[in-house]
């Protein structure tokens, strides 16, 4: 496969997940940043390929095969940034335009050492899952600080936004993976909210509250 058809079928595998099966051209087209006409193009071939299921103005889905070595690719990907930032010292805002390029590495030798090298990682540094040798994605349950009752203790699991800009944004902040986060004040005007981050209180949007992905301790 080329390293066009992995990002077709990564990104196809993301809005499944997000929107169901039928995921529509112009989704797609937006989430590799193409045209839609080019969109067209790729998934005739991934349907002759048998990796998608693809009937216009009907939207597409992933077959088992795609979906198969679409989370082969989110594994490798996902296992790269783990690698880049636990043993490299990398920030978890820079490892994502590395990984996009590590994660078409052929060699599944390599990606199963790099796993076991890694103690086998369960989520990368964003908090989102990883796939096993086998396929299996953990399933990891989102509950979202913007749902977290006043006062209550919690512990930071993960982003929705995983995007260099968010992450930047959350440094700013010294909020990260681990971070002991606890609701101080709920605005009820635009719902935005003083939290306090290991000790320290700081003010976000309830934007932002909707991306944290959290654990009550």
């Amino acid at each position: 496969m080329s390293q066009a058809e992995e990002n077709y079928l990564k990104a196809i595998f993301a809005l499944q997940f997000d929107f169901g099966k039928g995921v529509s051209t112009n989704l797609i087209a937006s989430k590799i940043a193409t045209r839609p006409s080019s969109v067209t193009d790729m998934l005739k071939k991934l349907a002759v390929k048998n990796l998608i299921v693809y009937k216009k103005y009907q939207g597409v889905y992933l077959t088992e095969k795609g979906n198969d070595l679409a989370k082969k690719v989110i594994r490798k990907h996902r296992l790269w940034e783990t690698f880049l930032v636990d043993k490299l010292g990398f920030k978890w805002d820079k490892v994502h335009d590395i990984a996009e390029q590590l994660e078409h590495v052929k060699s599944t030798e390599l990606i199963d050492k790099l796993d076991a090298f890694l103690g086998h990682p369960k989520s990368d540094p964003h908090g989102d899952p990883i796939p096993d040798s086998e396929g299996n994605l953990p399933k990891h349950r989102q509950d979202f600080l913007a749902n977290m009752p006043l006062k209550t203790p919690c512990t930071l699991k993960g982003v929705k936004d995983s995007s260099d800009v968010f992450l930047n944004y959350l440094n700013q902040k010294n909020i990260g993976l681990g971070s002991l986060i606890k609701i101080e004040n709920i605005e009820a005007f635009d719902k935005s909210m003083r939290i306090k981050v290991n000790n320290t209180s700081v003010n976000i949007s309830d934007k932002t509250a909707n991306n944290l992905i959290v654990s009550k301790q």
